[in-house]
């Protein structure tokens, strides 16, 4: 069977991935802040996780909009760490989470300006020259917009030509910030570079009030975001697709049926065999 969808590993889930006729992705994700240096029990378990499956990396405190300067002893460790389990995808946020030397533990918008293309843009070459592999920016959900010059899409679009680096697509935030600002979420993701994507991301999120929808990860994908999936991945190359499930943790079949209805779609679009079997993972620079 076609396989293109991957879970994000959590340390609940290390039982029963045990059994794979429990869960059957076909990558795991995983933040290497989490990782990084660990011993003991839960290193034996990530170095069998390791040999089982293909790993991604999505990090959480690069804070790439920052006006700080790079975290360069982080990046060192970043760095050993993509190295050792020989993880070829490594992605990041487009948004800030440190001011200041003070980390935020939220990930804030930045403004779409002029200035921000540049300064992030170049932020981006410095990483992706240090780890000498192109990282891939996540579109993120934000609540209001803080000083724009323009629209996001175009913002952007700007900032992966300038930078040279990939785009992970995040279906349920383009989803959450059209219905939250009154944007068509189709026409947002037609506007986008869509040959940069080297990654997608899947999500539940929740609706708090009639005209406010929160990303929080914690609950099951609805229809309308599956069938913006669609939209999307019409429209793409095949890549990695990842389904984020942080909290609020079903059993683990409930997880197994999102995976399932994920590769239903990519396969009405897709044809290979394993997206990581087949040279669609672009890192180098």
């Amino acid at each position: 069977m076609n396989s293109f969808v991957g879970i994000g590993y959590r340390k609940e889930f290390s039982d029963d991935f045990v059994n794979r006729e429990i869960i059957r992705p076909s990558f795991v994700e995983v933040a290497p802040e989490n990782w990084m240096g660990i011993g003991g029990y839960w290193r034996k378990v990530f170095e069998k996780i390791t040999e089982e499956f293909p790993v991604t990396s999505h990090g959480l405190s690069l804070s790439l909009g920052s006006p700080d300067d790079l975290d360069w002893s982080f990046l060192k460790k970043i760095k050993t760490f993509l190295r050792e389990f020989n993880i070829t995808i490594y992605s990041e946020h487009l948004s800030y989470s440190k001011c200041d030397n003070a980390h935020l533990y939220d990930l804030l918008p930045i403004p779409f300006r002029e200035d921000a293309i540049k300064h992030i843009s170049r932020r981006i070459r410095d990483v992706q020259d240090y780890l000498e592999m192109k990282i891939a920016i996540e579109n993120v959900s934000y609540y209001t917009p803080v000083a724009a010059e323009m629209s996001e899409s175009q913002f952007i679009a700007s900032i992966l030509e300038e930078s040279d680096c990939h785009l992970l697509l995040d279906v349920n935030n383009v989803y959450v910030n059209a219905f939250n600002h009154g944007y068509d979420a189709r026409d947002f993701i037609s506007s986008l570079p869509l040959d940069k994507v080297s990654y997608i991301h899947m999500a539940g999120h929740e609706q708090v009030e009639p005209d406010l929808i929160i990303d929080t990860h914690g609950q099951n994908i609805v229809y309308p975001v599956y069938e913006l999936f669609d939209f999307s991945v019409e429209r793409l190359h095949p890549v990695p697709v990842l389904l984020e499930r942080d909290f609020n943790l079903p059993a683990m079949f409930v997880l197994q049926q999102e995976i399932d209805k994920l590769n239903q779609i990519t396969q009405k679009h897709w044809n290979t065999t394993n997206v990581f079997s087949k040279g669609y993972i672009p890192t180098a620079i």
